[in-house]
């Protein structure tokens, strides 16, 4: 006679799933900071490989072909790299210093003329006149507005500041990623090995292929449209006579890393800096220019950008964007659409 009857297995089977599952959970709970920290190396790693690819191309030299090492390429890579940076920190950064403190300056002062018309607003409705059940939402619901508008900055701050902690580690994404250059294709081939020979290698190899494509179209694409973005929001908004439009600029190549809330966050801190600044008409003309680049951007640019790399329907993105920021707040949002990606590719 047995111990436990088939239901009683059956239940011991499910808990010790969850339990599973609930420790799984703890675990990457536990190294969240980790597991961010190798996936921006992975993102490293795919930016840095075309440059290294182009060094290593064989090149004629007499009558021999010549190649550079791939250790040797990804050293070239990273020194190309900091030069480029260094020449941004000298011609760039001093522009951006001196508009950053004039940015600061006149986000305290808008904040100061946003809550003069909130209070105009109000004034406004009493000597109108109207009708007392209007004039009370109006009290209401105005000040809430301007109290989630500052909740909601200052919560986007603290998760900013959160992730501070974070900066000493960025030390290591470069070193993670030049580990990951070098040993990459030592990395596919072990994976592989660890298949039965057959379909199953053959299917392996081609998983592989397409999760390397779809991760390299998806970064090297949003790479590309934030230095896009950034731009082309600098000229527009230097054009239109915004203050600080380099500052401006490089939040909204930043901000587009981040799908659907970043450029409506641009969106919305221009045409508050357009309405104030000079009027509205001034930031109706800002927010159809936004709109303008952002139909060419999502229509006619990013399309040509990415290419084949990567299929996924418009409600796939807003949904995966929302549950990510929901599971786990900026990071789940930055990671969002890789994570759907993958997903999309191993099904």
């Amino acid at each position: 006679m047995e111990a436990y009857g088939p239901s009683t297995r059956v239940v011991l089977r499910i808990i010790f799933v969850l339990l599973v599952v609930i420790a799984v959970l703890w675990v990457i709970a536990k190294i969240t900071g980790i597991i961010l920290l190798l996936v921006l190396s992975i993102f490293f790693a795919y930016l840095v490989s075309p440059l290294v690819e182009f060094l290593r191309r064989p090149r004629t030299i007499g009558q021999r072909s010549i190649e550079i090492p791939k250790v040797v390429a990804i050293a070239l890579a990273y020194l190309i790299i900091l030069a480029a940076i260094v020449f941004a920190i000298l011609v760039v950064l001093p522009s951006l210093s001196n508009q950053f403190p004039e940015f600061v300056e006149q986000a305290k002062s808008y904040w100061s003329s946003l809550a003069q018309r909130t209070q105009e607003i109000i004034e406004y409705s009493r000597l109108r006149r109207l009708p007392g059940p209007v004039v009370n939402e109006v009290n209401k619901a105005v000040p809430l507005v301007v109290e989630k508008i500052g909740s909601t900055v200052t919560e986007f701050a603290t998760a900013a500041v959160g992730y501070v902690v974070y900066i000493p580690w960025l030390v290591l994404i470069p070193i993670l990623g030049f580990f990951l250059l070098k040993d990459a294709e030592s990395f596919r081939r072990s994976a592989l090995l660890m298949l039965p020979r057959g379909r199953w290698r053959w299917r392996g190899d081609e998983f592989f292929q397409d999760i390397n494509s779809t991760l390299a179209a998806y970064i090297r694409a949003q790479l590309t449209a934030c230095v896009f973005i950034g731009v082309i929001c600098a000229l527009g908004f230097t054009l239109f006579g915004l203050p600080s439009p380099l500052v401006l600029g490089v939040i909204a190549g930043v901000c587009e890393f981040i799908p659907l809330v970043g450029p409506l966050f641009v969106a919305i801190v221009a045409a508050i800096a357009a309405l104030l600044h000079g009027g509205l008409f001034s930031a109706f003309m800002v927010l159809a220019f936004l709109a303008v680049l952002r139909i060419v951007q999502d229509y006619f640019v990013y399309p040509r950008l990415i290419g084949q790399g990567i299929h996924l329907h418009p409600l796939a993105v807003i949904i995966a964007i929302l549950s990510g920021a929901e599971l786990a707040g900026v990071a789940g949002i930055f990671l969002a659409i890789p994570v759907v990606a993958i997903l999309t590719v191993s099904y």
